[in-house]
């Protein structure tokens, strides 16, 4: 009889470990067929350069082979947020035992929700700094000091209170003094192979072919003057207030690629340099296990459809994928991991952890923005605009 998922992970991080990491190696292609194009993210470019070079174009082997040039279809931060989405949507809808943190804010929006699965810097984030617990500066408080206590060699207080922290890494930057780097166990990316740039022209066409000017002296956006064509303003044009003609221009069309490839991993290596104090060896290493089980079941439930979207003109569907515990050599013994049987082997491995001393909580903390945190959020809704980019 097969050993169930948990029983795997456990011993592919004990100290006689034989595999060095969980590997996933996913190839897709476009939604609508190979050749379809896909929009990547953009990045700034200076005004001399080419609109290509909005794109991150560089050579890599792929297969083993001579190197080939490949355009970056998302980096490691934005596969880890997307991981990061999935988690909390599973912990929305009780799938997930997970410790939280959560700040709610009221604006003129609506309510305004972040959790610490949202914060870019995770436990060591500005959002947490500049928040109260039952009154009490974040820091200051109960939990704050019990994250504040964390350490290279004891990791345990984040384990307890945001495990997300060690499995994507964390480095806390905003305050003063020296604290402990936190490199990320999960990584994962995707690449477009031997993309074509794909040549587009962007503008707009005034269904009535609007003409003329905006007097700058209006004191609001609804409260504009128009100005014929041919007389003088110190107004803007038409086009800045979204009427009139904008003429077309090249602006960043997608590329076209042979096939897309999404690789991802949780180091072995890198959990074996977690510490957990004073913990015992059965409880170090079930803890360990419970974070390559969180970060595989984050991945199935982000990654573990036959298709994923991006960002606007990014929709992808899985062609193939390999997923299992690679051995040194980069052979890999292959999984057939479902979501559900990776969520559960998180939940089997944390209680394990938890019988020998090292528990993770699954609480709600509730904290509210300081009142300046609370003003600039309500401005920045007020202000905010979609944006599918990156």
């Amino acid at each position: 009889m097969s050993q169930s998922l948990a029983a795997q992970l456990h011993g592919a991080v004990g100290e006689d470990r034989v595999h060095t990491a969980v590997v996933v190696r996913g190839v897709y292609q476009p939604v609508g067929g190979a050749g379809s194009t896909v929009m990547p993210p953009t990045y700034p470019i200076g005004e001399k350069e080419s609109v290509e070079k909005k794109y991150a174009v560089h050579h890599r082997l792929v297969d083993g082979g001579e190197p080939v040039p490949v355009v970056t279809v998302d980096q490691e931060p934005s596969q880890a947020n997307r991981v990061e989405e999935a988690l909390l949507r599973a912990r929305d809808r009780e799938r997930l035992a997970y410790p939280l943190f959560e700040m709610r804010c009221k604006s003129a929006q609506g309510e305004v929700r972040l959790t610490s699965l949202d914060f870019p810097h995770r436990y060591a984030d500005a959002y947490l700094r500049d928040s109260l617990v039952e009154g009490k500066r974040f820091d200051e408080s109960e939990v704050g000091q019990l994250l504040r206590s964390t350490t290279s060699t004891d990791v345990r207080p984040l384990y307890e209170r945001d495990p997300g922290s060690l499995v994507f890494g964390a480095w806390d930057s905003h305050r003063k003094g020296r604290w402990p780097k936190f490199a990320r166990l999960y990584t994962a990316f995707m690449f477009g192979v031997d993309p074509h740039f794909v040549d587009r022209r962007g503008g707009r066409l005034d269904p009535r072919n609007l003409t003329g000017a905006v007097d700058d002296k209006a004191k609001a956006e609804s409260d504009w003057k128009f100005v014929p064509a041919g007389e003088k303003t110190k107004g803007q044009r038409l086009s800045e207030i979204g009427h009139g003609n904008i003429a077309p221009s090249r602006v960043p069309g997608g590329v076209t690629v042979r096939e897309v490839h999404r690789q991802a991993t949780v180091s072995f290596a890198g959990l074996e340099r977690l510490r957990f104090g004073d913990a015992s060896p059965e409880g170090e290493q079930a803890a360990r296990a419970a974070l390559a089980a969180l970060a595989l079941a984050g991945d199935r439930l982000a990654f573990g459809k036959p298709s994923v979207w991006l960002r606007s003109g990014c929709d992808l569907v899985k062609v193939s994928e390999l997923v299992g515990l690679e051995k040194a050599g980069g052979e890999v013994d292959a999984m057939d991991v479902s979501v559900e049987e990776a969520l559960a082997a998180f939940h089997e491995l944390r209680e394990q952890a938890a019988e020998f001393g090292v528990a993770m909580s699954s609480e709600t903390v509730a904290v509210e923005p300081v009142p300046q945190l609370a003003k600039a959020i309500e401005y920045a809704v007020s202000q905010a605009v979609d944006d599918d980019g990156e």
